[in-house]
């Protein structure tokens, strides 16, 4: 392997965890100084830094660090608008109705929306949607997604497609070299080949990736986690949904006391829970386990 510098390192096991840059906005003065993205330890206080003296903030995105950023804003006192292109926000991964609460959850906070709306403009104090909105504000924030750092791979004659691909070891085509993280597309033994883009899964990867540099052969098949917190509102989700699954409720979402258990036909995919953390544990074993789940 050659470095930037030049030198060289030789390696008996390389594991690419290269991760993941935020997608930039590209729009008149998208280039701003008080233009942020959330992705590093420096951005987050940064953000903190300049909330300190905003009083509006914009936050472009109703994805999850988009909404998680703009409660965070609305604690510290800022007006905050959400400016989101989705009809509502989360629905392709959590439902309807778990989208329906995150909005309802946040107008009771004082956040507002502007929905099915995309930004045209960034001037000085001032946010232009496309339909001619004109939002005021000394803080924005953008959180569109994330794209995987994947160029040295492909430098390297290593196989990618939307990710790095690995296989159940996480192993790319090259024996030896392992991915993990944001970067590796692996092929999940429910969903198929997929990519995931939490905490959690990248934890965990990383574990499975090491003990397998180390000789161990181990199969990367746990389901994949990730919790999302909206000011009181706390989310615990399990699987891989499609986007396209039946959303089935049980329980009351409004009284913070059920579970959304998403199917593809017959198949549980992915289950989502609110005050029901010991039930979202079961869900995740029985779905490594390819079990059935029921809920209590």
């Amino acid at each position: 392997m050659t470095l930037s510098d030049g030198r060289s390192l030789g390696y008996g096991a390389l594991l690419l965890a290269t991760g993941a840059e935020p997608v930039r906005l590209s729009i008149p003065g998208d280039n701003l100084p008080y233009v942020c993205y959330l992705r590093t330890l420096a951005d987050s206080r940064g953000i903190i830094a300049r909330a300190k003296n905003a009083k509006r903030a914009v936050v472009i995105g109703a994805s999850f660090i988009g909404l998680e950023v703009a409660a965070s804003l609305r604690e510290r006192k800022l007006e905050v608008v959400v400016v989101g292109k989705e009809s509502l926000p989360l629905e392709k991964v959590l439902g309807r109705e778990l989208g329906n609460l995150i909005r309802e959850t946040h107008e009771a906070h004082g956040v507002k929306f502007h929905l099915g709306r995309t930004p045209a403009l960034i001037q000085d104090r001032n946010v232009q949607l496309d339909d001619g909105t004109s939002l005021d504000c000394d803080l924005v924030v953008i959180g569109i997604g994330v794209r995987p750092n994947i160029a040295l791979a492909e430098k390297a004659g290593i196989a990618t497609d939307n990710g790095i691909l690995v296989n159940e070891f996480l192993e790319t085509n090259i024996p030896g070299i392992f991915a993990a993280g944001d970067i590796a597309r692996w092929p999940d033994p429910r969903a198929g080949r997929i990519r995931v883009e939490h905490w959690v899964v990248a934890e965990r990867q990383g574990q499975t990736a090491a003990r397998n540099i180390l000789g161990a052969r181990e199969r990367f098949t746990v389901p994949p986690f990730f919790w999302s917190n909206h000011f009181d509102l706390h989310i615990r989700y399990v699987g891989h949904g499609s986007g396209k699954d039946r959303a089935i409720v049980s329980g009351d979402l409004k009284a913070g006391d059920a579970s959304v258990l998403f199917r593809d036909g017959s198949e549980l995919s992915a289950v989502a829970s609110i005050g029901r953390d010991l039930e979202n544990l079961k869900a995740e074993m029985a779905l490594e386990r390819g079990e059935e789940f029921r809920v209590p």
